[in-house]
């Protein structure tokens, strides 16, 4: 496989990008960016201020009013998260407590190999 880096994105054999974030010690990487509407200066800026979200292996943020709400999502196969804690039910989440329209976007944590 041929990787290229520019920046901070990724382009895996010129056919899927995937764009790499570093915060507070963890790399995300951006899973999905409605209307191009992450900002990462915001989102460091936010989490910055808490250590809350470092446990999660998805941060949501949606857009309502030009603020940016923050929600943290687990695996599916984490045993001990609650139901609607884990990342399946991120579309009910966003149908029953997101405007309507509101640009959104989701992190995904990139777990580090150990050996």
């Amino acid at each position: 496989m041929t990787f290229y880096l520019f920046f901070d994105t990724i382009i895996l054999e010129k056919r899927y990008i995937m764009k790499m974030i570093h915060i507070r010690n963890f790399d995300y990487e951006l899973v999905d960016d409605d209307n191009k509407c992450f900002n990462k200066e915001e989102i460091e800026e936010k989490l910055s201020l808490t250590d809350y979200f470092d446990t999660f292996d998805y941060i949501f943020g949606d857009y309502a009013y030009d603020k940016v709400r923050l929600k943290g999502f687990y695996e599916n196969t984490n045993k001990k998260a609650k139901d609607y804690n884990k990342i399946q039910y991120l579309e009910e989440y966003k149908k029953n407590f997101c405007s309507f329209g509101s640009k959104c976007f989701l992190l995904k944590k990139i777990k580090k190999n150990t050996l």
